[in-house]
């Protein structure tokens, strides 16, 4: 039988700082060589729809798993499929939220790693879905005492603004352009669909750490080659990813001014291998692409969770028939 959960289900059963820590046990197993991760795929037909494909093996917690999306004009259609160490399709879940939840809960990890311990300003450049749990994560590992939103949209920014502050009980100010945010704070989130870069590395003060969440696209940057020259530690979340994916450094290293051993994978800075920052003047820069490990923790930290709680309904897919 399959345990089917939905968006709704999925919410209920997983918060971002409990995913924060869930995520630092398995990146750390990454980098001990008991988790895999195979970069994302992606399909597309002529019309602009996008399959997009990719997968995971979690050895200490005995799941492998796949999430497949697509994006269309419509929007995007997010499953996750996780599979038990005899193989065994054991939950289907809607990942919408998980995929928000997690991606929010990285930037958290990271943030937790190389962020100043005494960080205490936000700035999120863009005002999405996906920037509520950039910001949450963010305070989750941080006391994070005023943050400042910029989007293109006014309406977004200050409606953002409101119920953030309301869901954080902290202030959060839309500001009129990403510089104004940006000069202001301690740790910088992009998160955006931009096809050039959002953040100028001429704006970033010393000791600030940025989190680059928004593209997964090699022909998208948030930052521009300044932003990535400027940082003494840049760190992504799988190196074979990052080299297909990640438009800020892929574009920085064409230009010049970023070269691929300057690199290295959270899963090494979580478990110690390799030094996050260095001193509090140091600019560090996490480049987020989104990879499916994440997923597949997230998704058995979900699935246990239902099980326990009597959550989902079951399905019978015929798959363990012989």
């Amino acid at each position: 039988m399959t345990l089917f959960l939905t968006e709704s289900e999925v919410a209920s059963l997983v918060s971002v700082p409990e995913l924060v820590d869930a995520l630092e046990q398995a990146f750390r197993d990454k980098a001990a060589g008991l988790a895999a991760n195979v970069p994302r795929g992606r399909a597309a037909l002529p019309g602009g729809t996008v399959l997009h494909v990719m997968s995971a093996a979690w050895g200490p917690g005995g799941v492998t798993g796949l999430k497949a999306y697509t994006t269309s004009r419509e929007g995007g259609r997010f499953v996750v499929l996780l599979y038990d160490e005899r193989g065994r399709l054991v939950a289907l879940l809607q990942a919408d939220t998980l995929g928000q939840r997690r991606t929010g809960a990285a930037t958290g990890l990271a943030t937790r790693y190389l962020a100043r311990e005494d960080a205490r300003t936000v700035a999120v450049i863009g005002a999405g879905w996906q920037a509520r749990t950039q910001l949450e994560a963010v305070c989750a590992v941080r006391p994070i005492q005023r943050a400042w939103v910029f989007s293109r949209t006014a309406e977004r920014r200050e409606r953002f603004a409101q119920e953030m502050s309301q869901h954080l009980g902290l202030p959060v100010l839309p500001v009129a352009s990403a510089e104004e945010a940006v000069r202001a704070a301690d740790v910088v989130c992009t998160i955006t669909t931009a096809r050039d870069p959002v953040v100028l590395g001429r704006w970033l003060p010393p000791g600030v750490h940025v989190n680059a969440a928004g593209s997964n696209w090699a022909h998208r940057r948030e930052l521009d080659a300044e932003a990535v020259a400027r940082a003494h530690r840049v760190v992504v979340d799988d190196l074979p990813q990052a080299r297909v994916e990640c438009g800020d450094l892929i574009q920085a290293a064409a230009e010049g001014v970023f070269e691929w051993d300057r690199a290295a994978e959270l899963g090494d800075v979580v478990a110690g291998k390799v030094q996050g920052r260095a001193s509090p003047q140091e600019v560090t820069l996490f480049c987020s692409q989104g990879i499916a490990l994440e997923d597949v923790v997230a998704a058995r930290l979900v699935y246990e969770r239902a099980r326990a709680r009597g959550v989902g309904r079951q399905l019978d897919l015929g798959l363990d028939r012989p």
